[in-house]
């Protein structure tokens, strides 16, 4: 917990929003109980950081701190961050904030971030939020169920892939399950398919593939 929330305990990483139990659920909610969702990789294990406060918000330097921790992180059998999926963003960021990416980069860490929810459903215009922005980061935009890129989709140059977007069925912090549309849910469906694909070309590759190798399977 890198928030104030629950006076500053650091063990205490609870959802007590709701958004990041929507975005965790699209990776990784588990099958098998027969209700509900199946995340995109159901046997992948989650790292969770909270840097977003109870009504939604937190500060840019909370998040470089997060950053940084996932870079340093190790598990019990040596285990290490393979990916960051972010979906937060900023209109302003100092530039602390992009060489935080660039570490992470450095690392060998896929950053799939949501490209934010500012778009005005014309593609000729650009919208840019940060982190998604930075060229170390896979920028996320959102279609809905008909295919087409939802309006509220930011569109620049620096968009990567679209993934579903709109009106999506995940887990909730109440212990069930909620519609949520923008595309802080299309990034962990992208974040999903890249611990799939990172599993399936360490194995082909007989070693850890990097990320620049899981972006070009993407």
């Amino acid at each position: 917990n890198f928030t104030t929330d629950y006076d500053g305990d650091s063990d205490n990483y609870s959802d007590n929003n709701f958004h990041g139990t929507h975005v965790a659920g699209t990776i990784a909610a588990t099958k098998g109980n027969g209700i509900g969702v199946v995340g995109v990789a159901p046997n992948v294990k989650l790292l969770v950081l909270k840097v977003l406060s109870s009504d939604g918000s937190g500060g840019v330097y909370n998040i470089i701190e997060a950053i940084d921790y996932a870079i340093a992180w190790r598990g019990p059998q040596g285990q290490r961050v393979r990916i960051i999926s972010m979906s937060l963003g900023t209109i302003w960021a100092p530039q602390d904030f992009h060489d935080a990416i660039k570490r992470a980069d450095t690392a060998e860490i896929a950053i799939v971030c949501a490209s934010g929810n500012i778009g005005d459903g014309n593609s000729e215009t650009n919208e840019v939020n940060y982190p998604a922005y930075y060229p170390e980061c896979i920028a996320v935009g959102a279609y809905d169920m008909w295919g087409g890129v939802a309006y509220f989709s930011n569109s620049n140059n620096q968009i990567d892939i679209c993934a579903p977007g709109v009106n999506v069925l995940s887990t909730d912090n109440s212990g069930g399950y909620a519609y949520s549309s923008g595309t802080s849910m299309a990034a962990p469906h992208v974040a999903g398919a890249l611990a799939l694909i990172a599993n399936k070309l360490d194995k082909a590759f007989d070693r850890r593939a990097t990320s620049r190798e899981l972006y070009e399977e993407l």
